[in-house]
């Protein structure tokens, strides 16, 4: 099982709950793992041009939404918390001719139809997918809402090297005369999906959900809509702050989907 509806209700609730404390944390520029993980490289794979008609999929408080506009695109943003969205129309109030949000539950598939047909240059949604309980239904809607040779860029976290009960290890050795840590991961379950409680953000109210789905579902459900996968990134931090840097294992995954007709 891959898609969880009796999950919907509580985890809308629980972002309910943890909307102004995630704004809050966010501010107008959002973290340093959006700032540059995120940010860079889902830009690069959607290469945004003036006037572009672009859907922003669980926007949350608004950020990627304002960057969208500030590239000159028109965007349609929503999100299924309402907090979310009314937090997001005071951080972006100077882009209000650009950008129209909307309340939506991206698990219903007659509220995404709403949204019209072909009316999408591209689509994208950032570390969303992985909190959703049922993705069929929006990749579905995708294909008829992205114009012909349209395009989602949707970033998760690596399901490969970021499943649940993943445990990170440091250990330092003396090799050859010189002090080397080494920092690696162990994992004991990858292929079973699986709804699991998580902390995004320390001090946040309640732990929201979280849905791991394999590498391969993802891939699947796409190609099963009449998309192909045409660009990939799995970005990690390159600069290094402190000695615990985990340059060689990404811990987020970006694909980029192109709708065939």
């Amino acid at each position: 099982m891959s898609e969880w509806k009796d999950l919907i209700q509580e985890s809308q609730e629980r972002w309910e709950q943890n909307a102004e404390h995630w704004d809050d944390y966010m501010g107008e520029e959002s973290n340093r793992f959006h700032r540059e993980l995120i940010r860079p490289y889902t830009e690069k794979l959607l290469n945004v041009r003036t006037d572009q008609t672009i859907l922003d999929i669980a926007c949350g408080n608004g950020n990627f939404s304002k960057r969208l506009a500030e590239l000159g695109a028109h965007v349609v943003a929503f999100d299924y918390s309402a907090n979310m969205i009314e937090r997001a129309k005071i951080r972006t109030k100077e882009y209000m001719n650009q950008i129209n949000f909307k309340v939506i539950d991206a698990t219903y598939y007659e509220q995404l139809a709403e949204l019209g047909s072909e009316k999408f240059d591209s689509a994208v949604a950032n570390m969303a997918l992985m909190d959703i309980a049922d993705i069929g239904p929006l990749v579905k809607s995708l294909h008829k809402m992205l114009k012909p040779n349209g395009i989602l860029v949707f970033s998760i976290t690596h399901p490969c090297f970021q499943p649940p009960g993943v445990r990170k290890i440091t250990e330092t050795e003396d090799r050859n005369g010189h002090v080397v840590t080494t920092n690696s991961i162990q994992i004991s379950k990858y292929l079973t999906p699986v709804p699991y409680k998580a902390i995004g953000i320390k001090g946040q109210s309640i732990p929201h959900l979280m849905f791991h789905r394999p590498l391969s579902y993802y891939l699947n459900l796409f190609f099963e809509s009449n998309f192909v996968l045409d660009g990939m990134e799995e970005p990690s931090f390159q600069t290094e702050t402190n000695k615990f840097e985990w340059n060689e294992i990404p811990p987020v995954l970006i694909l980029r989907f192109r709708k065939l007709t």
